[in-house]
């Protein structure tokens, strides 16, 4: 958002003052209407990228005659023999070079909204190309007049057309963010279900697509974050480190994670595996040692970011394990407490009561502090929790299932696409007529 803004000060250079404001005008209102959900604007969100990409293509195709031997930076020997021959320097620059390529990881964030396919197309034969085209206009650029390196994309631009293309920038860095930010809440979510953060309040923004949330917390640590790194850097440049230690460290440990995949999970031998993802864990490893020259100029930031949220989801994780553990030492079996009701006799009250559990094999300590403080038990008492599943149930006669446990307790499972809830009805014979 700080690269498109900035843009205004070949505009108007007396605008300079207003770059922060602007920026942070735009970002506080990106995120107050992310509660609304943007399915009513999001069909304006395809034909704004294509226009603004086709953009990026046309502007680094104009340049291309100014220098046409920048078409040799195809040529990988030219780059060896670079970092060859200029020792640490080489070194430095890669870890700046590395930042034509980040923004290609929010790819993944959504591909669970969109899908792989769709991913591949639009990347493959239309971003790539576009970015490309563009990247060797400004090299040729930069090659004719190196009086361009202060803002060589803008500097592309012919003079009435450098206003449009500020504001098309801006909108297209607007929708750039909003995709983010909504896999950040998609990303949150999977950490929910997988019990590595607490449970939050998660709102679905939209009847038709699933994958169109709003989680107010996460939102909310976004804005206070992203606004916090604004006022701290203050321009896009000094951003640039602490961007690129995010982007590499998070690509590696991606690397990682896709090798264990491939190996634990696809049960390809370690040979193979090794093979397949070694060569990109070298590169990117070669890169993120090379931004961390940057460490002590903005890069300790992510650093920071990313050991507090690894703390966080630690703790919860521990913490859950020992509470969970206790519990079910604690906890009594349904079927013994079936038993125990045969015997003791509570009094029974009318109405139903419903009582939310992570497993319904044993009972809830809701409805065991009701029986132990109240000495009561309703007439009617269901037992559900929810588990989410790894692949939906699509079979229209496996919507539901029945399991008698015994003459006093049912489980019902329903399944609703990735969703599994379990129902467990408690009959205890002395009871009303069963619903």
């Amino acid at each position: 958002m700080l690269s498109a803004v900035e843009g205004l000060k070949l505009v108007a250079p007396a605008l300079d003052h207003y770059i922060l404001p602007i920026t942070f005008v735009i970002l506080i209102t990106l995120f107050m209407v992310q509660s609304h959900g943007t399915g009513s604007v999001a069909k304006f969100f395809g034909p704004i990228m294509v226009l603004w990409f086709l953009s990026l293509a046309a502007m680094g195709a104009s340049h291309l005659g100014d220098a046409p031997r920048i078409l040799f930076a195809f040529n990988p020997l030219y780059g060896l023999t670079f970092l060859f021959s200029h020792g640490l320097l080489s070194f430095v620059v890669m870890g700046s070079v590395f930042l034509a390529v980040t923004g290609a990881e929010a790819l993944y964030a959504d591909m669970g909204h969109f899908g792989r396919r769709p991913i591949q197309l639009a990347w493959s034969f239309f971003v790539l190309p576009a970015l490309i085209i563009n990247y060797l206009g400004q090299g040729a650029l930069l090659l004719a007049n190196p009086e361009a390196m202060d803002n060589p994309f803008f500097l592309m631009a012919p003079d009435w057309a450098l206003l449009p293309l500020v504001i098309l920038a801006t909108v297209a860095t607007i929708i750039a963010s909003q995709a983010t930010i909504t896999g950040a809440f998609s990303l949150a979510r999977q950490a929910i279900q997988l019990g590595l953060l607490p449970r939050l309040e998660i709102h679905h923004t939209s009847d038709k697509q699933e994958g169109q949330i709003y989680i107010p917390r996460v939102n909310r640590t976004l804005l206070v974050g992203v606004l916090l790194l604004v006022a701290m850097f203050k321009s896009s440049n000094a951003l640039a480190s602490a961007y690129g230690i995010a982007v590499t460290a998070s690509m590696v440990v991606d690397s990682m994670l896709a090798f264990v995949v491939l190996w634990r999970l696809w049960k390809w031998p370690v040979w193979r595996a090794f093979a397949t993802m070694g060569t990109f864990f070298v590169i990117e490893s070669v890169f993120f040692s090379a931004n961390l020259l940057k460490l002590f100029e903005g890069g300790c930031v992510p650093v920071l970011v990313g050991g507090m949220v690894v703390l966080m989801m630690w703790t919860w994780l521990r913490g859950s394990y020992f509470l969970t553990s206790k519990t079910h030492r604690d906890s009594i079996p349904m079927r013994d407490l079936i038993r125990m009701l045969d015997k003791s006799k509570p009094t029974r009250v009318s109405g139903t009561a419903v009582f939310l559990t992570s497993d319904a094999e044993v009972a809830p300590s809701a409805l065991m502090h009701n029986l132990k403080h109240n000495k009561v038990l309703h007439e009617r008492v269901f037992i559900v929790s929810v588990n989410t599943e790894q692949t939906p149930r699509v079979s229209a006669d496996k919507r539901y299932e029945i399991e008698k446990l015994s003459d006093d307790f049912t489980k019902v499972t329903l399944h609703f696409g990735f969703m599994e809830i379990h129902v467990c009805r408690l009959l205890w014979r002395p009871c009303a007529k069963p619903v």
